[in-house]
């Protein structure tokens, strides 16, 4: 029975990625003389090179053979590791992560970068041919005198050995690195041509080693193929006279091998009627429709199989727990339903408060498999922060604190793109350089400050630099030259800080690959407010500055607000709200385009009428004496006009795109208690749609004005 090997692309994929992880902050970390770093290294890249051969990923298994062989080198001492070797691994990390995304994508790949790569990992390596490693003997004659130890090696690899992405060679020419090797192929399990499948092994090989190495030296070589083989070594018993032709001797009347054997099977059959070489290229052809289906398969497979989480054990069981409470639970309600009596009634009450409790629980426990520690966002800063060091010139230290704080999912993989934004700009605006550092009395090395913490409901992100802090002044200067800011308008630090991003804002003097060109800082902002979260900055001339962002821990549930108004329910977002409060006359002012403003404290805040944004009868039409919710998003206030304040909620989002179509002013649904619907508020959505209208009617009033 064949197995479908497809079916474990998806955690093959997985395991890849986090062992590209792994790498890549090893290296970050390595220590000169840490052999323990440079071994897990090497580790990782063997899995992904045998993985890679196992589902047919060829340019995976290639590409990473060369790494592993530096990295071989490195490990058994034969080579130091340097700063330009840290740096090439680095960059072939970078390859290896290309070539596997191609490889589930089933797309192209930067062939240019992969080729250059290759060439500098050859130069490091100088390879001249894979077989220079390991010493052919041929004859009798020239054969040199060697002492030590004779050992007799028996290798059977099992026929998939090569899919695992293990080469015989690399093998060998370990073996030869301890002393002097001589081989024989065994071909004795050669099938005829056409029946031979291209990516099986079907040679063995008997083995002599002279050397002082030890057995256990010897199985080391072959540890990572070792339960994927036949493996027998003897020590035979020799004269101290003993040469490499008795040697020889003890395996055979022939112990001459072609190296050509080693890198292509079909070197044996070379010579094959015109019928065998058709036969040949017929199951070439079928070989490359059936991998052409294969990969299509695969493509599929690993597209509709990439949305997977790793749950520990501990949520699992905990969730099997409360199945089982929630069984008894219905057991007994049931049992209570089949005769009810009214003396049964604080039993049934009882029951359905502890159904209340089970459920809680499991709502809980299944938020708690969504979420992941943030370290899964935060690993790619290290590198980041390390590449953009080298090139400006800087000496940055990254520091990343609270890297355990769990986050959904959903809202980590799109906070990323965001976050590195946010690094960048602090790499390349926020921190000096040395020299303007030491000249102010700072470290000659900044520090990016990473860090993560729970509050409330949401997690705050924070990115702190200890750099020159942002030049308030040279802000607002160049905002009022865009024309953002009137030159009389007096703004607060927060709003001056604020106007960072607005699109095409820059105060950068050069433009430069990292930032400066204005594109970007918007994108975060409104990126942060998808995920109904907000950022705000503060900063000290010569001290630093800090970018804080506020987010809500899942989009899955929402901490809610209940209001009416006239019959409906909706429901506003309590990360949106300020404060609530009933309207007095004395701070209401009515102004064009039929805008009334209420005087809140310092601020002249905007009320929305919800019932005229949604046409919808409603029993209060006048402000005074109204209840208005206090919201702001995009670092406007604005009052929600409502009837009355119901209860405070939790509440599952229901996405109205997915269900119906996207309305405007309304971000989702939900269903409530008595089963009734209720709409989820945009509310960076309604105070566009309240400023539109309100510029529409300004515009009609001063046509009017015009005709009259």
């Amino acid at each position: 029975m064949s197995v479908d090997l497809s079916q474990f692309i998806p955690s093959f994929l997985e395991e890849s990625f986090e062992g590209l992880e792994l790498m890549e902050s090893s290296l970050l970390n390595l220590d000169a003389g840490d052999s323990e770093t440079i071994n897990s290294i090497f580790r990782a890249a063997h899995s992904i090179k045998g993985g890679a051969g196992t589902f047919g990923f060829d340019s995976v298994t290639e590409f990473t053979h060369l790494v592993e062989t530096l990295l071989d080198e490195i490990r058994d001492g034969r080579r130091d590791i340097t700063a330009k070797d840290t740096e090439l691994l680095l960059v072939s990390v970078d390859c290896m992560r290309l070539l596997i995304e191609a490889a589930r994508d089933d797309a192209d790949y930067d062939q240019d970068k992969i080729t250059e790569t290759t060439h500098l990992l050859e130069q490091t390596l100088e390879i001249d041919s894979p077989a220079s490693d390991i010493e052919f003997l041929e004859s009798d004659e020239h054969t040199p005198e060697a002492a030590g130890k004779i050992w007799h090696i028996t290798f059977i690899p099992e026929h998939h050995l090569v899919q695992t992405g293990n080469d015989p060679l690399l093998l060998f020419s370990a073996l030869a690195d301890l002393g002097q090797l001589t081989l024989q192929a065994k071909t004795d399990l050669l099938p005829a041509i056409t029946e031979m499948d291209a990516t099986e092994l079907y040679i063995s090989w008997e083995l002599s080693l002279i050397s002082d190495a030890s057995e256990e030296d010897i199985r080391e070589v072959f540890e990572w193929v070792e339960d994927e083989c036949k493996l027998e070594i003897v020590e035979l018993e020799a004269s101290p006279k003993s040469s490499s032709s008795e040697t020889r001797d003890s395996l055979g009347d022939s112990a001459s091998v072609d190296p050509e054997i080693l890198h292509s099977q079909t070197a044996l059959v070379t010579e094959q009627p015109a019928s065998a070489i058709q036969s040949s290229e017929k199951i070439e052809k079928i070989e490359k429709a059936e991998k052409a289906e294969k990969a299509e398969k695969n493509k599929t497979k690993t597209k509709q199989d990439l949305g997977s989480i790793r749950v520990g054990v501990d949520k699992v069981d905990s969730l099997i727990n409360l199945m089982g409470e929630l069984v008894i639970t219905q057991s007994m309600l049931s049992e209570l339903g089949n005769d009810f009596e009214i003396s049964k009634l604080e039993k049934l009450k009882n029951g359905l408060d502890q159904l209340l409790q089970n459920t809680k629980e499991l709502q809980e426990s299944v938020m708690k498999i969504r979420m992941l520690p943030i370290s899964f966002a935060f690993n790619r800063f290290p590198r980041l922060v390390h590449d953009l060091s080298i090139k400006t010139g800087k000496e940055i230290n990254l520091v990343i604190r609270g890297e355990q704080t769990e986050l959904d999912k959903t809202v980590m993989e799109q906070i990323g793109d965001p976050l590195v934004h946010l690094v960048r700009n602090a790499v390349d605006h926020g921190i000096e350089s040395s020299d303007i550092r030491i000249a102010n009395g700072k470290p000659k090395s900044g520090t990016i400050t990473l860090d993560a913490y729970h509050q409330g409901g949401n997690i705050i992100i924070e990115i702190c630099d200890d750099g020159g802090g942002i030049n308030r002044e040279a802000v607002l200067s160049k905002a009022i030259e865009k024309g953002l800011v009137e030159s009389s308008a007096s703004l607060s630090d927060s709003q001056v800080f604020d106007l960072l991003f607005e699109p095409g804002f820059s105060t950068a003097k050069e433009i430069s690959d990292i930032s400066g060109r204005g594109v970007g800082m918007d994108v975060v902002k409104r990126n942060i407010q998808s995920l109904g979260g907000r950022i705000q900055v503060e900063s000290q001339p010569g001290k630093g500055s800090k970018f804080k962002v506020n987010l809500p821990l899942t989009l899955a549930i929402l901490d809610g607000q209940l209001v009416r108004v006239g019959t409906e329910v909706y429901i506003i977002p309590l990360i949106t709200i300020v404060e609530s409060l009933q309207a007095k006359e004395e701070f209401i002012n009515k102004v064009s385009g039929d805008m009334t403003l209420y005087r809140l404290r310092d601020d002249n805040v905007p009320v929305i009428p919800i019932y005229q944004l949604f046409d919808l009868p409603a029993d209060t039409k006048e402000v005074n004496n109204a209840l208005l919710v206090v919201v702001e998003a995009d670092g406007q206030k604005v009052g929600l006009l409502v009837d009355d304040l119901l209860a405070q909620q939790q509440v599952v989002i229901k996405s109205l795109k997915d269900n119906y179509q996207q309305v405007e002013g309304i971000s989702g649904a939900t269903i409530l208690g008595d089963g009734s619907v209720a709409m989820i508020l945009d509310v960076p959505g309604m105070i566009e749609m309240a400023m539109k209208r309100a510029q529409e009617k300004q515009s009609e009033h001063t046509l009017e004005g015009a005709l009259v």
